[in-house]
């Protein structure tokens, strides 16, 4: 069995647990008042960001009073109740999925979020996103107004990733590291999804990018890219699934995917901008608490997943 081989069949074994949400206080995002379109929309749909969260949740209805003269009854005094939903998107959660929570917390059919996730130009995304959403609706806490509509709330999500790639330096990082903006987004979201503590994910950057600098001898082989392709969730990808003709099957194909797998978050973006410096090659998450351990060499890899497998009948 070669190293891949083994690799795959070690992380079939491993099992993820979900990280809590970070704690917090909710906090207001003022968005200005942007240029174009997509991000006019945003700013006039009744969406609010309060914080950034680790699960998708209908976290509930809640009865928020209008300031008086704003709604129905201007002029009279009068204060209205406009009720609001509350939902909560994880970091690295794929479109496809995240359109299909939007759809069942809000009520409106799943096709219309689809179709206005399509329009890129509407949406306000930058013009490295070349049209695709993948990637860049940001995870956070939003408060939905049942009057919002799905551009409104997808502009929304576009604004707030808007606003970190200027806090983190998206454009000028991009281009002190070599890479391009889109290519970031890509690497983050992989980091995000084969991160399962943030504290690990500077290095698991690394390891991407030594990866990526030696082709043509090495490929990335990240499982967590076959799986996006293919539409299937899990740790490890199996035996058939890198025979996959996708083009984000990374066991076949050089280089990174066409685009992100996932919808990172700020930790993830800057450990693609910023990763750790080191040799490694591989990683392992050697105990069921997620500890993940790093290796530069076949040697060093075996005595970590021999511990995986120690760690595993202890446990």
């Amino acid at each position: 069995m070669n190293i891949e081989d083994l690799l795959r069949e070690t992380l079939s074994d491993m099992a993820y647990e979900e990280q809590p949400p970070p704690p917090g206080r909710f906090l207001h995002v003022n968005a200005s008042r942007p240029r174009r379109r997509g991000l006019a929309l945003a700013a006039a749909a009744a969406v609010t960001v309060l914080a950034v969260g680790s699960t998708f949740a209908v976290q509930g209805l809640s009865s928020r009073a209008a300031a008086p003269g704003v709604l129905a009854g201007q002029g009279s005094g009068e204060t209205r109740v406009e009720t609001r939903i509350t939902v909560t998107v994880n970091e690295g959660l794929r479109l496809s999925r995240l359109l299909k929570n939007l759809s069942a917390a809000t009520g409106k059919p799943l096709e219309e979020f689809e179709r206005a996730a399509k329009n890129g130009g509407a949406l306000g995304l930058p013009a490295y996103a070349k049209g695709r959403l993948e990637g860049f609706a940001y995870p956070a806490t939003y408060e939905v107004s049942p009057m919002s509509s799905p551009e409104e709330i997808l502009a929304a999500m576009v604004t707030r990733f808007r606003s970190v790639a200027e806090d983190t330096d998206l454009v000028e990082g991009a281009k002190r590291v070599g890479r391009t903006p889109l290519e970031i987004m890509t690497i983050a979201s992989i980091v995000q999804a084969e991160s399962p503590d943030k504290r690990d994910m500077p290095k698991i950057a690394r390891v991407v990018y030594n990866r990526l600098n030696r082709t043509p001898e090495m490929r990335l082989q990240m499982d967590s890219t076959v799986l996006y392709g293919l539409n299937k969730y899990g740790v490890a990808a199996s035996h058939e699934d890198v025979k996959s003709r996708s083009p984000y099957n990374t066991y076949l194909r050089r280089g990174l995917p066409p685009g992100p797998i996932g919808n990172p978050g700020a930790d993830a973006i800057k450990a693609a901008l910023n990763p750790a410096a080191g040799d490694w090659l591989w990683f392992v998450t050697t105990d069921p608490k997620g500890v993940t351990k790093f290796a530069d060499s076949e040697a060093e890899y075996f005595k970590l997943v021999e511990e995986y497998h120690k760690n595993r009948r202890t446990g």
